[in-house]
C-alpha cells in the first residue's frame, strides 16, 4: 500500500510516501480502508520528534470503510471513523491507504456528507464533547472562555458549547476571525494577547464559569485567573507550544476554589472514556442539517501532506485541515 512515513525526525519535507506492506488485523482489531483523514497539531510534533511516542506512519484519525473485521461484528464495506487507539503513537496510524484499529476505537456512521467533510469530525469534535461535557461539565447558561477558538478544535467546543446554551467568550490573535467565531456562536471575542483575564473579567464580571484552554502553558496562569470563584479551567492542547510552566505555585497562582483538570483525547476508547460515550451520530446529523458548521477549513491530496503541516505549522489553518485518501 501507499503510506506517508516519517523518514527522520525534521520539517514537513521529511514525510515521504512509500510502498509498505498491508497491515493484517488481529483479534480485537479492525482494518479501515482510509478515505480521508484530519491533520493535527500533535503529528507535527511526532514528525519533529517532540512527543513521547510516535510511530513511523502517523495520524490519529481517519474516516473510511471496513476492508475486514475478524470478529464477524462490522461488515465490509460499512463507513466508520475511527480516532486514537495508539494510531500514530504506538501503532502506525492513518496516513495510509490502510490502517490498523482497535474496534475500541471504531464508531460506525450513516451519513450523505463526503469523506472530507466527514473527516473534519473526529477529533476535533469528540475531543470538545468530552471536555465540555466531562471535565467541565457545562450546563445551559453557564459562561465559557475558549482560548485558542479559531483553532479546529476551538471551533468545535464553540458549535458544541453554544449549543447547549452557554454563553460563549471566544479568544483569537486575528481581529478578521472574530466573524467566522460569532458564526460558530460565540457571543463576544476577545484578541488574544496572552494576558486577557481583566478582559474576559470586563464581559463577565466574577469571572467566566469555565474555561477551555487550548493554548496551553504559556497563558495557564492566566486562564486560572480568567475563571470565577468555583470555576472551572480545563487544558486540552498545546497550540502555544509544549514549553513547561516556569516556577508555578499553585498557593500564589491557583486562585482559591477555581478547579484544573487536563483532559488527553488519547484516553479515548479507554474503559473512562469508551468511544460509545460520543454521540457521533447526532453531531454528524448536526453537521449534516448545518448546525454545526464542521466543513473542512481546506482539502489536501494525499500527495501534499507536507504543504498541510506547512500551513498548520505557520499557524494559518483557519481550522480543520483534511487530507483525501491515498
Amino acid at each position: 500500500m501507499r503510506a506517508i512515513v516519517i523518514t527522520k525526525p525534521g520539517g514537513p519535507e521529511v514525510l515521504q510516501i512509500q510502498e509498505v506492506p498491508d497491515p493484517v488485523p488481529g483479534e480485537g482489531e479492525v482494518l479501515i480502508r482510509v478515505r480521508a483523514f484530519g491533520v493535527n497539531h500533535a503529528e507535527t510534533h511526532m514528525r519533529k520528534g517532540e512527543w513521547p511516542e510516535a510511530t513511523p506512519i502517523s495520524g490519529i484519525e481517519a474516516v473510511g470503510t471496513v476492508m475486514t473485521d475478524p470478529s464477524g461484528a462490522l461488515a465490509e464495506g460499512t463507513r466508520v471513523l475511527t480516532i486514537m487507539g495508539g494510531l500514530g503513537r504506538t501503532r502506525n496510524g492513518s496516513y495510509a491507504e490502510y490502517t490498523v484499529a482497535p474496534a475500541a476505537n471504531v464508531a460506525t456512521v450513516e451519513t450523505s456528507l463526503d469523506w472530507a467533510d466527514l473527516a473534519a469530525i473526529p477529533e476535533s469534535y469528540a475531543t470538545a464533547w468530552l471536555a465540555l461535557h466531562g471535565n467541565l461539565e457545562l450546563e445551559a447558561g453557564q459562561s465559557l472562555l475558549v482560548r485558542g477558538a479559531t483553532s479546529a478544535l476551538g471551533q468545535a467546543a464553540v458549535n458544541v458549547a453554544s449549543g447547549l446554551g452557554a454563553r460563549v467568550i471566544a479568544t483569537t490573535r486575528r481581529a478578521d476571525r472574530a466573524g467566522l467565531l460569532r458564526s460558530l456562536g460565540a457571543d463576544g471575542v476577545v484578541i488574544e494577547t496572552g494576558a486577557i483575564a481583566g478582559e474576559v473579567r470586563g464581559l463577565v464580571p466574577g469571572g467566566a464559569d469555565r474555561v477551555l484552554d487550548l493554548v496551553g502553558n504559556s497563558v495557564l496562569r492566566d486562564s486560572l485567573h480568567a475563571a470565577a470563584a468555583g470555576g472551572r479551567v480545563c487544558q486540552a492542547g498545546f497550540l502555544g507550544g509544549l514549553g513547561p510552566v516556569a516556577d508555578f505555585l499553585p498557593a500564589f497562582d491557583m486562585p482559591s476554589g477555581v478547579q484544573f483538570s487536563f483532559f488527553g483525547s488519547f484516553e479515548v476508547g479507554t474503559g473512562p472514556y469508551p468511544i460509545s460515550a460520543i454521540p457521533f451520530q447526532e453531531i454528524v446529523a448536526k453537521a449534516e442539517a448545518g448546525v454545526y458548521q464542521a466543513k473542512p477549513a481546506r482539502v489536501f491530496a494525499f500527495e501534499e501532506i507536507a504543504e498541510a503541516h506547512q500551513l498548520m505549522e505557520a499557524g494559518q489553518a483557519g481550522g480543520k485541515l483534511v487530507v483525501t485518501g491515498a
